[in-house]
């Protein structure tokens, strides 16, 4: 990773300042080139406006919905603590209004698809473990730091007065937004008619104010005829990049697409079969995943606090919870209003500079819809818990794990795809279709940078297809696809991630990912070219109460 180099003192006296409070005083950014380069980044994000067809609705239903919003409000603001401190001690000290801009499409002075390089004057590296530990406390200090919930999901790690380590739990750390969430939570219980959504924001609302998630987890898994949906709390661990321990706020609106998901259905109850077809051996495929998955498509309506982080997601795998895994599978969310934006503005663009002419006819959004979708089924695949004593994955493989789940299920997913047309089983769309597609894909996700993990994933993933010369490049820059190489390459890279997640070896996982997961320069020159096109890196939203015209 490109590091930006201060001087020492100044280093000090930064961290002194996250330690303190984490309430640094930006510069100013006023200069006709700074505030020139300023726009350039801000245009880096296609404006997506997020709607769907209210009518659909019931009149409850409507009502529920800036209800829901209000909480996502609240998960955008926690995410601010955790990722940076006080917003406006941030935004309010920017004069620059297009750095303003980029500073809250970031969550902070640090550009998420660049490495987490500041684009503030006077603003260091962003902590590796963002707010959620002391920025002084070392790796070896909180190895050797005996408390039980140093490493749950729901605690930050302070510092006492005498300066010793102290777990605080979310809901006493941030206990004011949360007592708020969870009232906004039991407002839309009261107006849910469907009984698995009631019982759901029910149990959430009781979760957030205990960090005790499993129930509501359950009861989300068991939803199965609910219309309106919300993805709300402490949910995935990116963020924490020290130790990939601490889970942060975030939030998603959804409406179900019940036509698309009727489509989708049959897939989920073959996830037993594909599990025991995996390319890799038997050992690392023992465990039987949960039956009760399933597939859904979903216009988002907003999203909040890291979902709405830099790149945005466009599919939803949850709960991460191994024991409700285990016992029920997952539920996997297809967010198809905001992965049409990402194809059209961005997908199509990058195939018409960099893909081969005459495979371009291959760029297929079914084929897109279909190895988003597969990336998210093939996460509940392979085994959850070491065959090597070490716990689980996330547990073995600590910081690395989000990287390597990532490009698990990439190239996992990849592999579904092949087997289910093969089989017949998922139509009107092609094996060519999809690795054309998946290869444009690598290049929109590679764009997120190494400091994201679905982009180191898609390093790993990208150079390991081009060591097994599943495409060549051609003389005018661009990329051919060699559909058998590209078959062999998808077996040979499931069976070796497999292998190290199954084995939790941390220490190959973190040497293979320092020696991968990076740009090579075939790739670079690949990049500079979209430069010139001015394709976005990703998107932002107009989205909201005004958007909906609520």
């Amino acid at each position: 990773m490109l590091k930006r180099i201060i001087p020492f003192m100044l280093t000090l006296a930064l961290f002194a300042a996250f330690t303190s409070s984490c309430k640094q005083k930006p510069g100013n950014t006023n200069d006709t080139n700074a505030i020139s380069e300023m726009q350039k980044k801000v245009n880096e994000y296609a404006v997506v406006k997020l709607t769907t067809d209210l009518t659909k609705l019931t009149e409850k239903e409507k009502q529920m919905i800036p209800i829901l919003l209000d909480l996502a409000q609240i998960m955008d603001d926690i995410f601010w603590e955790q990722t940076w401190g006080d917003k406006n001690a941030l935004l309010d000290t920017i004069k620059d209004p297009y750095a303003k801009q980029f500073a809250a499409i970031n969550y902070g002075p640090w550009d998420r698809l660049d490495e987490n390089k500041a684009f503030i004057a006077g603003i260091g590296e962003k902590p590796k473990g963002a707010n959620f530990y002391p920025v002084d406390m070392t790796k070896e200090e909180f190895e050797k730091w005996n408390d039980k919930n140093k490493s749950s999901l729901y605690t930050i790690v302070v510092r006492n007065a005498d300066k010793s380590l102290k777990s605080v739990w979310f809901h006493e750390a941030y206990a004011e937004k949360v007592k708020k969430a969870s009232d906004l939570l039991l407002k839309a219980a009261d107006l849910a008619e469907d009984a698995g959504l009631k019982k759901y924001l029910t149990l959430r609302s009781k979760a957030f104010l205990t960090d005790d998630y499993f129930a509501s987890d359950m009861a989300w898994m068991d939803m199965k005829t609910n219309t309106l949906d919300i993805v709300a709390g402490p949910i995935e661990n990116y963020e924490d990049e020290l130790f990939g321990y601490k889970a942060a706020h975030e939030a998603s609106v959804l409406v179900k697409d019940k036509e698309w998901s009727a489509k989708l259905a049959k897939y989920a109850a073959m996830l037993p079969a594909l599990q025991k077809e995996l390319p890799c051996d038997p050992k690392y495929k023992k465990e039987i995943p949960g039956t009760d998955s399933d597939l859904n498509a979903y216009d988002i309506l907003y999203y909040a606090g890291n979902s709405n982080s830099g790149g945005k997601t466009i599919a939803i795998n949850l709960p991460n919870d191994e024991k409700v895994q285990l016992a029920k599978g997952s539920r996997r969310l297809q967010l198809k209003n905001a992965m049409q934006a990402k194809f059209d503005k961005i997908l199509v663009p990058i195939s018409d500079v960099l893909i081969d002419p005459a495979q371009r006819k291959n760029i297929k959004f079914n084929a897109f819809f279909g190895n988003v979708m597969f990336h998210e089924v093939a996460h509940g695949l392979g085994i959850k818990n070491t065959i090597t004593g070490k716990g689980n994955l996330r547990q073995a493989l600590k910081e690395q794990y989000s990287g390597w789940e990532e490009a698990k299920a990439d190239v996992v997913g990849l592999w579904m795809v092949s087997w289910l047309i093969d089989k017949k089983e998922l139509t009107g769309v092609t094996v060519e279709d999809a690795y054309v597609t998946y290869m444009a894909g690598l290049i929109r996700s590679v764009r997120f940078g190494a400091a994201e993990a679905h982009g180191k994933a898609n390093m790993m993933c990208f150079n390991f297809f081009e060591d097994k010369k599943a495409f060549s490049r051609n003389a005018d820059g661009t990329f051919k696809v060699d559909i058998e190489k590209t078959r062999k390459a998808i077996n040979e890279w499931s069976a070796f991630i497999l292998s190290v997640e199954g084995e939790g070896d941390y220490d190959k996982a973190a040497t293979y990912m320092k020696e991968n997961g990076k740009v090579r320069s075939d790739l670079q020159t690949g990049l500079e070219l979209l430069k010139s096109a001015n394709i976005p890196k990703d998107v932002v939203f107009d989205q909201g109460k005004v958007a909906l015209g609520l």
